[in-house]
Formats: structure tokens, sequence, C-alpha cells
């Protein structure tokens, strides 16, 4: 529900539970970026969903991933349940419209939505030695394998292209690594073995063409309003490496593309990052300085990204200084460590003397949230304690009928369906192979016919010659004589030596 360029999230309430006023997120303030927080069960889904109407409705494309398959609800129209028509009525929210939205369904296994493929070398040497979890050698090596490719003009389309030119930086690490440095076949193996380990978990799957254009995921209907993107990630998170990669991807391919804008009246693409915490666990300290600057420079380009996550704590001290637009549900305060986080998430509001922020957090009910959101000059208003408004569309998932009745009429249904295996480094490495392997074999043919020609030189020379010549009498005589006088001297000669022996 939108109003003079805002969109409405729901009422905020004085301490005694009077009705205050309507809280708004300013959609021209909406590029410098968000962060929706609260434990399980909270409402952060429903937070996301309404965030996610009043984009589409201000003609501002989503993209979002849908951990628990609730968010395909957004394709379906809103039911007048009893408890949403009470929440309604509490916050004064008199005209309660009921809508669906324009969502498109993507999944990286193209089982709940149009298949959604990158190529490797889009995804680059930085992030997939983040997916594979490599070391800083093993990193090493995937950099030269890429520097490689860029050399000799080979494309790094899918998984098997990466498999082939790691095989021939193997076989030529002697003539490369004056080149390029040291490679290890230790380093070579681990590197192999993990994508074997991806390949598993349905990554090949993933890489490959068609690769996903960003420009689909931009789109807009005729009637003005921005396409819901929803990427179906209920299994993907058994995979959250993967998971956690491609969402980085497909910021850094945003950041990438996209022209610079300035600050746009509204944005261009909002991108909701749930369960955000998977982004940087364990993440190396090199990957983490990328998203920060990712998320700091995207902003220019019109592109705002909301951070969903369970703790605040969750997201490091340079990339939350960056999210001006937060929305807090109800944290639990059990261990030392959840009482750090609801401290730090009280402390990183603009306090209101009205309350305590750090009580209010631990006394949220469901649907509840401290609010603040960025004024017209970019200060962060007094944080309010929130009744969030319900969603128009369906609370809760689709069914897999409608949803494949949503997809039979997508806009984008055709396009990426079909892969594409296009001449890349494994066609160009299995040619050169083979040509190496005809070229052997013709030497050693060579080899073998010299050999034979030889042979057949020296047996012709033989049979010319009548073979073995008989002795004449003469000849047989001289040989003879020969013999005896030979055997005379050595007898003397023997006498001589040991004479005194025969005396």
């Amino acid at each position: 529900m939108l109003e003079n360029g805002r969109i409405y999230l729901g009422t905020s309430r004085h301490p005694d539970d009077t009705v205050n006023k309507g809280e708004y997120l300013d959609l021209k303030l909406a590029n410098r970026h968000g962060l929706i927080t609260g434990a399980t069960g909270t409402g952060k889904t429903v937070s996301l969903q309404i965030l996610a109407e009043g984009f589409s409705n201000a003609g501002v494309p989503v993209f979002c991933a849908d951990v628990k398959g609730d968010l395909s609800g957004l394709g379906a129209m809103g039911e007048e349940k009893d408890f949403l028509l009470k929440r309604a009525k509490i916050i004064g929210l008199d005209d309660y419209p009921m809508a669906e939205f324009p969502v498109i369904f993507w999944d990286l296994f193209g089982k709940q939505g149009h298949q959604t493929r990158a190529t490797i070398s889009d995804m680059g040497p930085l992030i997939l030695s983040r997916l594979m979890d490599l070391n800083d050698t093993q990193e090493g090596v995937l950099n030269i394998a890429f520097k490689l490719a860029d050399d000799e003009g080979m494309l790094l389309l899918d998984m098997k292209d990466l498999r082939s030119l790691l095989v021939d930086v193997g076989e030529r690490s002697d003539e490369l690594t004056t080149r390029y440095g040291y490679m290890s076949t230790q380093s070579i193996g681990a590197i192999q073995r993990q994508l074997l380990v991806i390949e598993q978990q349905g990554g090949d799957l993933f890489f490959g063409e068609p690769a996903l254009d960003i420009k689909d995921l931009m789109r807009t209907t005729r009637d003005g309003r921005g396409s819901v993107n929803i990427l179906a990630a209920d299994k993907l998170m058994s995979s959250p490496r993967l998971y956690a990669t491609f969402l980085l991807w497909l910021l850094s391919e945003l950041f990438e593309e996209l022209p610079e804008i300035g600050d746009p009246e509204k944005p261009r693409l909002v991108f909701f990052f749930d369960e955000a915490h998977l982004l940087f666990d364990e993440a190396p300290k090199a990957l983490i300085e990328k998203v920060e600057q990712v998320v700091k420079l995207i902003r220019s380009k019109g592109v705002g990204v909301f951070f969903v996550t369970q703790n605040p704590l969750d997201i490091p001290d340079g990339v939350l200084a960056q999210l001006g637009n937060r929305i807090q549900h109800a944290l639990r305060a059990y261990t030392p460590r959840e009482q750090k986080a609801v401290k730090a998430a009280a402390s990183t509001f603009r306090q209101n003397p009205e309350f305590d922020a750090e009580d209010v957090i631990m006394q949220l009910g469901v649907g509840e949230a401290l609010v603040s959101t960025l004024e017209p000059k970019g200060v962060p208003s007094v944080v309010q304690r929130t009744l969030i408004r319900p969603p128009s569309s369906r609370l809760g998932p689709m069914s897999e009928k409608e949803r494949a009745d949503l997809m039979q009429v997508s806009p984008v249904g055709g396009l990426y369906d079909k892969m594409i295996d296009r001449e890349s480094a494994y066609e160009i490495l299995t040619v050169k192979a083979e040509k190496a392997a005809a070229a052997e074999e013709k030497r050693l043919a060579e080899e073998a016919e010299e050999k034979a020609r030889i042979k057949a030189e020296k047996a012709a020379k033989r049979s010319s010659s009548g073979g073995r010549r008989r002795q004449t009498a003469t000849e047989a005589a001289v040989k003879s004589l020969t013999r005896t006088i030979a055997s005379s001297l050595g007898r003397a000669l023997v006498r001589g030596i040991l004479g005194s022996l025969k005396r």
C-alpha cells in the first residue's frame, strides 16, 4: 500500500496501547538498504512479504529467496481470515484490500521454477573458492587456471570445462610453473575433489548456459507493477554454501552490470537476502570486504538490499553500518550471546524517550516490531513500537498446481528450460588431446615402419649373398695348420712360464 511515494508498514503505538501513527518506508531512501531481524516465528517473513507487495505496487521489481515456501503466497489472492481482519481494525486500516502479485518462480534445480544458471567464468575464482572452501594455496591454483583460460581464449561455462582445464594444468605444470608459478598436484587434486562434492549437491545443474540475465529480474507488468522474483530455496538450504554463493554472485552481477544513476525516486530493484548469516559464516576477510564494498556502492546503481536474519550480530559491523531501514522483531535472551544480541540491536536505534528499546525487544508479540526508517534528509527516525500490517496476498504457500499454472504463463517461459552446450574449454581441450593422441599414434606407427624397413633390408642383403659360403680344401688346410701352430706355441709358452714344475 502506497501513500505519496511511501510504503505503509504498520501503525505505531504509545506504551499505553493507544494508536499513534502510521509507519512508512520512503521509496526514495529504499536504496539505502535495510535489515529485518527477529527470532523464529516472530513475523520476519510477513514483514518481507508486505515490503515485497509495497515495492511491486510501486513498480519496483523484487528478488527474494523462499526458504520455507511461504513467500509463494505472494502470487495468490489474500483471504479474509478473522485474525487478519482484527489486525487491520486495530491499526486503523479501514480499506484492507486483497490482491495477488506478478510472481516469477526460479529454482537452481529447475523443479519449482525456471532453471537458474550461471557460468563458471561469471562466477569467478574468488566466489568459487568460497563455494569450495579452498585454502589460500588452492585458491592460488584456481586463479592460475582462470588466467590460463583467459590467455588461451577458452570459455569456462560448466563443470566439465573446469575439470578439463585442471587436468590440462596438471599435465603442463612444468611448462606453466615458469609463467604463472608453482602448482602442486595435491592442490589440483583437492580442487577436483571439491568439484565432485558440489556436483553431488546439484551444482552441475547450476553451472552452464543459458545463464540468468539480470534484465529478466527487472521486469514490470503492463499495469506498471514490478515483478516479484521468488527463488525456491527450501531444498537449496540443504546446500547452504551453494545458496549463499549464488546470492552473492547475483549481487555482484547487479553491481557489475547496472550503470550508475545516483539516488533515484525509487529503486530499480530490491534484493532480499534471507538467512543472511550463511553468507558471512566462516567467510574469509577478503570476501567480507568485497560484500561490504558491494553493499556500499550498489545503492548508487538504484539497488536496495535487505538482509533478513535472526540476530543482528550475524551481520559484520561494516555491512551493518550501511543498513539504514530496520525492522526488529522479538528476540529472546536466555544465553549470554542472546543478551548481547538484544543489547546490540537496541543500541543501533535512535532511541525513543517513551520506552526502553532493550526491554521492549524481549516483550514484542508476534507481528510486532521496532521500526526505524530513514527520514527525507537520510536521518534514521526515532524507533517506534509498531503493529505490522496484514498482507494483501495469501498468508502461506501456493499449491503445486497453482505454481505450475503460473509458470505456464510466465513472461520468461521457455527462455531457460533447455541447456545449451556450445564450444568451450572442454571441447577445445578434448580436440587438443585427440590431436596429441593421433600425433603420438602416427609417430609410433612411423617408428614401427622404420624398424620393419631396416629389418627387411638386412634380410634382403643376406639373401642376395646366397647364404653361408662353403670353405674350399685349400682354406680348410690353411685353417688346420694355423690351429696346430697356435697350439704348439701355446704349450711352449706354458712350459716357459711353468718350467720349474715340469722338470
